[in-house]
């Protein structure tokens, strides 16, 4: 009896093992075919890559424009920050600058010290001098003819610090769309030429992407040294061009 029990447990192990092993082969056998599949997709098709550029002339230009305030106490220091921005706001609005258009981007309080008796660095007494406050506001000037006039009604009530002068395109979408319309052109014309040169036949696009759009501000450099703080005469803007650029990838199919 325990031989007939031996011989069945034989059996059944030979099954199982000639079952897993048929298993295991048909496996092999398909991821085979798979990657063969696979390979013969990718070693049939063909990605050409073009870059549309656009150039257009700016319709909006963004500074923002910090009051930096000092004094003995945190009350005072707010208290004649407040009343430069509140200046500073009344002024650009004076100019046509809508409220829509202004935005209060950074608002910091922070403690100022000073070291007295001080023989090396960090030694000696840390003693608090007063706090520094500061504000910045983004503004948005559509009428880039008065940048500079702006810029300087900002400086002259009280805004000690203009940065991040940019011009930009308010509505960019159309000019992306003519950046794309032209990279597509271009990257097709350049793969019926490969096409041809190498005897192959364009069968269908299997897949279609594109980059991001980053604008380029021609004239920002000059823009950003013409800044002056103070004075009688309002700062020269240039406003440049802008560079828009798409780039396309496109898989073409082949045979």
């Amino acid at each position: 009896m325990e031989n007939c029990c031996k011989i069945d447990n034989k059996s059944c192990i030979a099954v199982f093992l000639t079952i897993l092993g048929i298993f295991l082969v048909a496996l092999i056998i398909s991821t085979g075919l798979d990657i063969q599949s696979k390979m013969q997709e990718t070693e049939n098709s063909i990605t050409v890559s073009d870059t549309g550029t656009i150039y257009a002339k700016p319709d909006l230009a963004v500074a923002t424009a910090s009051v930096i305030s000092e004094d003995v106490t945190v009350a005072a220091a707010l208290s004649a920050n407040a009343k430069k921005m509140n200046a500073v706001i009344a002024a650009v609005k004076a100019e046509g600058v809508e409220e829509n258009d202004l935005k209060t981007t950074s608002f910091n309080i922070s403690p100022r010290y000073e070291w007295r008796d001080q023989t090396y660095y960090y030694s000696g007494e840390r003693v608090l001098m007063g706090y520094e406050v500061t504000q910045s506001l983004e503004i948005k000037i559509r009428d880039l003819e008065k940048v500079g006039a702006i810029i300087q009604k900002a400086t002259d009530e009280g805004a000690n610090e203009i940065s991040n002068l940019q011009f930009t395109i308010d509505e960019q979408d159309e000019l992306k769309k003519q950046a794309r319309e032209q990279a597509i052109a271009k990257a097709k014309s350049k793969a019926e030429e490969l096409a041809k040169e190498l005897g192959l036949r364009l069968v269908e696009i299997s897949s279609f992407s594109e980059t991001g759009v980053t604008p380029y501000y021609y004239g920002l450099e000059k823009a950003s040294s013409a800044i002056g703080m103070g004075g009688e005469a309002a700062p020269e803007i240039q406003t440049g061009e802008n560079k828009i650029e798409v780039t396309v990838y496109i898989t073409y199919k082949i045979k």
